[in-house]
């Protein structure tokens, strides 16, 4: 069992302000390296219950330049961690960003199976709002379920996930 402390809150409208407070910081460090930077995970869409944690997929066009974004990256204070056993995803930690909200940085090539993952489950979420009151309940129910174990809390939202994968034909 891992004790880390399960939080879910309901949407804050402010995340997506404080998603660009984040981009500002990323942009004129990683320039023209990125095609784009997405918002994507729970508190990217709008009536979600999430985690109070922006999760940020920087896109890249090709892994040719990956050291580069690295660089650029570890220049404002982000570490590069590895793939943390996810293929197509690569994390960084990050140390003395307190004027920013708590965020998990990724990157990934345009055609990584694990951007494709989260920009679909995203899209699907944005505009099935039926969806978004289920999942929300499901998040609360487990945060309350399991308040200090992170992995039971997520193999209780597992089947949902699980589901909207095969309906949108990713699993």
């Amino acid at each position: 069992m891992c004790a880390k402390k399960v939080v879910v809150k309901t949407y804050d409208e402010s995340w997506a302000h404080r998603f660009e407070e984040i981009c500002d910081e990323l942009r004129p460090a990683i320039g023209k390296l990125a095609m784009r930077i997405e918002h994507v995970g729970s508190t990217s869409v709008k009536g979600l219950s999430a985690k109070p944690v922006i999760d940020i997929d920087v896109v890249i066009k090709s892994s040719t330049v990956f050291s580069d974004v690295v660089s650029a990256l570890e220049s404002i204070g982000y570490h590069h961690e590895g793939d943390l056993g996810i293929k197509g995803r690569e994390a960084f930690k990050y140390e003395g960003k307190e004027h920013l909200m708590k965020h998990h940085l990724y990157v990934c090539t345009e055609m990584s199976c694990e951007l494709k993952r989260h920009l679909l489950f995203r899209d699907y979420l944005r505009t099935h709002h039926e969806a978004v009151t289920e999942y929300s309940r499901i998040k609360q129910e487990g945060a309350a379920l399991y308040p200090e174990d992170i992995d039971s809390y997520i193999k209780h939202k597992s089947p949902f996930i699980e589901r909207i994968y095969r309906e949108i034909g990713i699993l």
